[in-house]
């Protein structure tokens, strides 16, 4: 049997209002990535191949957990969510987030809008959700523990393509997935199969709850 083990980048820089932005860690991002490499190094076993998406918190994630050799995958990378929830904004489907906290309400009502052509965003939902279905159906190699650097949008629908989630289920799967938290999915004969969703083995200490984020 197989695995793959998809960890989620670490805090970004959550105050942002456009991708590019968003795109670093913030001192703390740092840290869970380093805290996550210690507990992966100390109580996981040695993996295959280790993959990372090409945005800049994913790489410093990768790197930050302790494996400078990697190799890049843009399926990997995030969903441009600012992008479209600017493009929703423009054409009046919903209203301006004001903060990080709104992502709650705008994601379910951004994938949505997505999905039904609405909004065009830099890719297609098709082509998102092939490329998703494409690096997992690519990483599910028989014997092979494969571990993939990516983002909380990539791991919902990874989760919801095993469980054949619609898009509202979608989206409610990918709001409580915590920065550096780690998701495994076995790789059997009959298909892949969720073996861990949202763990943060290495944030269950008393002295670590406040570094236990969303965004």
């Amino acid at each position: 049997m197989g695995e793959i083990t998809l960890v989620r980048h670490g805090q970004a820089n959550s105050s942002a209002t456009t991708e590019a932005g968003y795109d670093m860690l913030t001192e703390l991002g740092h840290q869970q990535a380093e805290w996550l490499g210690h507990w992966i190094h100390a109580h996981d076993g040695p993996f295959d191949a280790v993959f990372a998406g090409s945005l800049r918190r994913q790489q410093e994630t990768v790197a930050g957990m302790g494996f400078p050799d990697f190799t890049t995958d843009p399926r990997l990378n995030e969903i441009a969510y600012y992008d479209l929830t600017a493009e929703m904004e423009a054409k009046g489907l919903s209203a301006k987030r004001e903060s990080p906290d709104d992502f709650a309400t705008h994601f379910p009502a951004t994938l949505n809008a997505w999905q039904e052509g609405k909004i065009d965003g830099s890719e297609r939902y098709t082509d998102f959700t092939a490329r998703v279905a494409g690096v997992i159906a690519e990483a599910a190699q028989p014997g092979k523990r494969i571990l993939c650097v990516t983002s909380g949008g990539i791991i919902a629908r990874a989760v919801a393509d095993i469980l054949h989630l619609d898009i509202a289920k979608m989206a409610q799967i990918a709001l409580p997935i915590l920065n550096t938290s780690v998701h495994r999915i076995h790789v059997t004969p009959h298909g892949p199969i969720l073996a861990a969703f949202n763990s943060a083995p290495h944030l269950d200490h008393a002295d670590r709850l406040t570094a236990r984020t969303y965004y």
